[in-house]
């Protein structure tokens, strides 16, 4: 039976044992160190980056890039001025004249180079245990002298192929071997070698799930089970043979529940059910993790066996928050720290009292929750084997010490490896130790003991549900819904359910919808699913050119009513429409990826998209509708907005719902009657948009669905007389007729059409020496191979510096080769089929095309019954070579070599093309460039070049990519709007209203 003891007993107790162990921190203290005569150069940079958030920010941006700039003094001169020069940094006199150098190359310049490096390295080794295993085991060797016990933690690169996921276990079995071989030599340590009579692991290490499989993806989680455990079981085998205990850390949010079922299921298997010396990891400043924390509980209930549950805060706060807020979803981790606190406190508790079924291993820096935790301890009398406290090497040195000195096990958790792949770790620990809300801070700015040591206190049923808006003051702008987050098992459920809800429909017919009526047609057409090319998604008739006259008809007729419609109730049927699709999100996206091949994320960010459409076009145009007054004494003036008339929407496969919604819906409120052509591969999806526009209240005749036959349906409506807007989304080819055909005035036309067009792109992104290799591969492959090349904002050709460049190409073709390729609809795929037999052959060409003026670097295996084309890279590509010239809509790169950024720069504006592009960069007057002279209407700096999100992103390009306008942008309506302006005269006989007047 659990002793249970009131909460005000433990607090007493936890007062005591506080001050005694803040009294011992606070002995010879001085910034993270003891500092005898005078602040050492990495301490004043810490002391001064607390004191000034500007400097805070640029000298961290710095630190982060300084392991790219390899030694390169010059290089590192040069970033220095520009992150500590920044306006934004006050900087202390001692270090603006240290900055205050004429040249990178001159000899001041290259003294700071080699001060600032210097004490960045220093800095870095208060924090990591070891470059190497030689000092690693220096560092454990003097832990264990001071009575303390450890983990290790192997620092790495981003784990973002398969060859560096089996390079991290065999590191990590090569890491266990040789701490086993050393720890032969140790003397024993009672206080940490045995508990109870029970001998505990002298070795453990601790370990990243998703460090084992370059794909995982809360998705696909019975692919990324599969792939995962295999390497975990051969880890925890080798563990037990050499006596080394493993502990698995937590990682981001969306992560954790896939990670605790896995771990929970092999854990219950026969070969590992007795083992106690394995632990998992509760951050506390989740939300869930309490309930997260009673689900382990159970479970250890159930398994009959103890494991160590390590309950850490966590280290991805504004990870965690910015992911949450950029995403719409809701925030994952409390808004405050005292929520946390209170919360780990409270966790701290369940596991204690629940010591017979899980190990506790409290990780903090903060005084007052270890004393809780030591009080609930001694009061509960939990066993010394059941209990241990746990801090990071380099900031809870002091703390430990006292702990130990209290005869408590204490392990320290220690980074061990080069400081390169380190420096992200290094970063996560200095904003802690900076952070205003840092005990650590606090405690050194001599903040009272009272008020360091008092109990927090906030309610956790209002912070579990507490918008962070709330915090921040409630937004003034447009905020789009959330896309579906699979990390939760419903989620991935629902979308699985909507798979056989749609294909319960497939092969059924969908005819034009002209004047509200569905019309029979002669033509019909398969749209077919590229991943399976046997099965019939729908059936589809195609209009004649005699209906496409009806069509026009139907909408002329519906034109002036419709353009006197309130905006209030055409805004309206545009958001009955977005709840409808909402409602309809998990069978759209799955049509989605039936009929065009798109992989189940990406088919639900375009729901999102169509969504958001509706929703910003309809608050658009209700702002438009107010116009804008210019009154002046005894006159009115208005400047005012009407429809023009009728628009033709002809939209693509590619985004066959966003942008076919979009260009609609964009027609319609703004008062135009509105006939939707579809591409013919997507006409099932624009049918089902149909379907919800009508169930939304559009008027008979106000919109025509019209799937046409081949080209001359379509070219009949642009060069119609009665037509005023032509939207489309295609071919370069395609949009250029068009903007010819709509040129020449037509017998009895009486107005000149507006044509809006986006004709695609030959996308590039740069890379430069200064650039994160791990985020910058990860983003050119996303960016490249997402929808198997089939965006119009699809990178095409990567631009690298030649100072990276090998390593670049060698990395992004491993992360290429470790892409799953397979069936749309599957989990696991990231690159599915191309649309048609039509696409794969063009593509294919181009690849013959690619392999006679360039290097073939990788093309990879393909499934044979569906529309593939392997993943193609080429390097050494001529900037003007055929394969980085011309767009080829596929998944093909081209890899160019640059001598230097300018030359980059050229190359990427040395197109036809001014879409998207994207700079993965870390050098400051590089991105103030590329931001000035990058040819392209959306440029993505340090992320991928996909994904534009409406109002936050609005997308669109120049040159011979379209007109300039900006989809989902503040002038697009504008395009289908004719201004008008009205003047009144309202004085009469020399009186007017005054306004204001009694």
């Amino acid at each position: 039976m659990v002793l249970q003891v009131e909460t005000n007993v433990y607090e007493a107790k936890t007062q005591e044992i506080a001050k005694q162990l803040l009294a011992a921190t606070q002995e010879n203290r001085s910034f993270l160190g003891n500092l005898r005569d005078q602040m050492r150069l990495d301490d004043k940079l810490l002391d001064w980056a607390m004191s000034n958030p500007g400097l805070r920010v640029q000298l961290f941006r710095f630190i982060d890039t300084l392991p790219a700039l390899k030694n390169d003094k010059s290089e590192i001169a040069a970033h220095l001025q520009e992150y500590l020069g920044d306006d934004s940094v006050e900087l202390p006199n001692a270090l603006k004249g240290m900055l205050n150098f004429a040249s990178p190359d001159s000899m001041p310049g290259q003294v700071a180079a080699t001060t600032v490096t210097k004490a960045t390295e220093t800095l870095a080794h208060k924090y990591i245990a070891g470059e190497n295993i030689k000092q690693a085991l220096k560092t454990i060797e003097s832990l264990r002298r001071d009575k303390m016990a450890f983990t290790v933690d192997l620092l790495g690169e981003a784990v973002i192929t398969e060859t560096e996921a089996q390079s991290y276990l065999e590191r990590y079995l090569d890491l266990m071997q040789q701490l086993t071989a050393a720890s032969k030599s140790w003397n024993k340590v009672g206080q940490i070698d045995e508990a109870d009579g029970e001998l505990i692991p002298k070795v453990q290490v601790s370990v990243k799930l998703t460090a084992f499989y370059s794909q995982f993806d809360p998705l696909d989680a019975i692919g990324s089970e599969e792939k995962v455990s295999s390497r975990i079981r051969v880890l925890l085998r080798r563990g037990k043979e050499l006596g080394a205990a493993v502990h698995f850390d937590m990682e981001q949010y969306g992560y954790k529940d896939i990670t605790f079922s896995i771990l929970k299921k092999i854990l219950l298997e026969e070969e590992f059910r007795d083992r106690t010396d394995i632990g998992m990891t509760v951050q506390a400043y989740l939300r869930d993790s309490e309930e997260d924390a009673r689900g382990l509980i159970d479970w250890a209930k159930q398994r009959g066996k103890p494991i160590t549950i390590r309950l850490v805060k966590g280290a991805y706060w504004d990870q965690e928050t910015i992911k949450a807020e950029q995403r719409h979803w809701q925030q994952p981790v409390y808004n405050d720290k005292a929520a946390t606190d209170v919360n780990f406190e409270k966790i701290t508790q369940l596991l204690l009292e629940n010591y017979q079924y899980v190990y506790a291993a409290i990780g903090s820096h903060n005084v007052r929750s270890q004393a809780r935790a030591i009080a609930i301890a001694e009061s509960l009398q939990v066993p010394r084997r059941c209990f241990e406290m746990q801090v990071l090497y380099g900031m809870g040195d002091k703390l430990g010490k006292a702990l130990v000195d209290k005869g408590y096990r204490v392990r320290v958790y220690c980074p061990y490896g080069d400081l390169l792949p380190g420096m992200a770790y290094l970063i996560r620990r200095l904003l802690e130790n900076t952070a205003n809300s840092s005990f650590l801070r606090q405690n050194l700015q001599n903040v009272a003991a009272e008020e360091l040591l008092v109990a927090p206190e906030v309610s956790l049923s209002r912070a579990k549900t507490q918008r962070r808006e709330e915090e921040k003051g409630e937004k003034n702008y447009f905020v789009g819904v959330a896309d579906t987050d699979f990390a939760g098992d419903g989620e991935r459920k629902m979308a699985q359910e909507a798979f056989g809800l749609v294909r319960g429909q497939l092969g059924r017919m969908y005819l034009p919808l002209i004047d509200g009526e569905y019309v029979q047609t002669q033509d019909v057409v398969e749209s077919l699913n590229p991943s399976r090319f046997e099965e019939v998604v729908g059936k589809v008739g195609l209009a004649s050119v005699e209906q496409a006259e009806m069509a026009m008809q139907a909408a002329k007729n519906a034109f002036p009513g419709w353009r006197k419609t309130p905006v209030s109730q055409r805004a309206g049927i545009l958001r009955k429409a977005a709840e409808l699709m909402e409602l309809r999100r998990a069978e759209l996206s799955a049509w989605i990826v039936l009929e065009v091949g798109k992989p189940v994320r990406e088919a639900d960010g375009e729901v999102s998209e169509a969504i958001d459409f509706c929703l910003y076009y309809a608050a658009e145009m209700e702002r438009l509708n107010e116009g804008v007054s210019y009154d002046v004494a005894g006159e009115m003036n208005k400047y005012i907005y009407q429809g023009r008339g009728i628009a033709v929407v002809i939209s693509p496969w590619n985004f066959p719902l966003a942008i076919a919604a979009g260009m609609t819906v964009a027609a319609l409120v703004t008062g135009n009657c509105t006939i939707l052509k579809p591409a013919e591969a997507s006409s099932v999806i624009a049918a089902k948009f149909a379907e919800i526009l009508v169930e939304a209240g559009i008027p008979k005749g106000v919109f025509q669905y019209l799937p046409g036959k081949g080209s001359a349906v379509g070219a009949y409506m642009v060069n119609h007389v009665n037509t005023h807007i032509i939207a489309f989304t295609g071919s370069q080819e395609v949009g250029c007729r068009i903007y010819a055909d709509a040129a020449t005035l037509k017998m009895g036309q009486k107005h000149m059409k507006r044509v809006i067009a986006e004709m695609g792109g030959k996308n590039g992104i740069i890379i430069d020496e200064s650039a994160d290799l791990d985020q910058a591969v990860v983003g050119a492959v996303q960016s490249s191979f997402g929808y198997s090349g089939q965006k119009c904002s699809a990178c095409s050709r990567v631009i690298v510096v030649e100072a990276v460049y090998e390593e670049f190409v060698q990395r992004f073709v491993e992360a290429t080769k470790s892409l799953n390729i397979g069936e749309a609809e599957l989990p696991s795929t990231q690159v599915g089929p191309v649309i048609d037999d039509n696409a794969r052959s063009r593509i294919l060409e181009y690849i013959e095309k690619g392999k006679a003026e360039s290097t073939l670097a990788l093309e990879m295996s393909i499934p044979e019954n569906g529309y593939y084309v392997p993943p193609t890279i080429f390097k050494d590509v001529p900037a003007d070579g055929i394969i980085a010239q011309q767009e080829i809509f596929g998944p093909v790169v081209a890899v160019i070599k640059a001598k230097n950024f300018q030359k980059a720069l050229e190359i990427a504006n040395g197109t036809n093309f001014a879409l998207t592009g994207g700079l993965y960069s870390r050098t400051p007057s590089h991105i103030e460039q590329a931001q000035a002279d990058f040819e392209v209407g959306n440029l993505y700096i340090n992320r991928t070049i996909t994904g534009a999100i409406v109002a936050r992103q609005p997308f669109g390009g120049f040159k011979l990519s379209g007109v300039g306008s900006k989809a989902g942008g503040p002038d697009y309506l504008l395009q289908f709007l004719e201004p008008k302006t009205v003047t009144e005269n309202i004085q009469r006989q020399g009186f007017a209203p005054i306004e204001g007047a009694e």
